[in-house]
């Protein structure tokens, strides 16, 4: 398909994976869209709407959101997804927020698991407005929810 198809005008239908390239070191706050692949080193925060794969050179120290968590690297920190893999050459510490947890054989993992936090979304927003969405619960229930989300912030 040529620039100036037809179709040039649609959305694009084609997945993209941010990559932080192995001897890059970037500390932060990403807010992604798509997934993301670290074989570099990053310090900070992670907030994905997709997948993050840690390759066996990639190590991040910090909080991560992911729909999905593959590690074959190393993860200092907080770790919050639907699901997370350690591959054979991962290790973990820290705490994990998940109810789909898998470690390979040779993979390691340091801390405490906790069940997933089901109030917590990551979200992306327009500019202005919020990045995380809390689950509807009763009047009674919000205030420790609402105090929950500032500690996370």
């Amino acid at each position: 398909m040529g620039i100036f198809d037809k179709q040039s005008g649609a959305a694009s239908q084609q997945t993209t994976t941010t990559v932080i390239a192995a001897g890059c070191d970037i500390q932060g706050e990403f807010k992604l869209s798509c997934d993301m692949q670290v074989d570099g080193i990053i310090e900070g925060t992670l907030k994905l709407e997709k997948g993050l794969i840690v390759s066996r050179s990639g190590s991040i120290k910090g909080e991560i959101w992911a729909d999905k968590i593959i590690v074959n690297g190393q993860i200092e920190g907080v770790c919050r997804a639907n699901a997370i893999e350690i591959l054979d050459k991962g290790v973990v510490s820290g705490s994990i927020y998940c109810d789909n947890l898998s470690i390979d054989r040779g993979g390691k993992f340091f801390g405490t698991t906790h069940p997933a936090e089901t109030q917590h979304v990551v979200e992306f927003t327009p500019k202005g407005k919020t990045d995380m969405k809390k689950a509807e619960q009763p009047a009674s229930e919000k205030k420790p929810v609402e105090q929950k989300l500032k500690k996370a912030q």
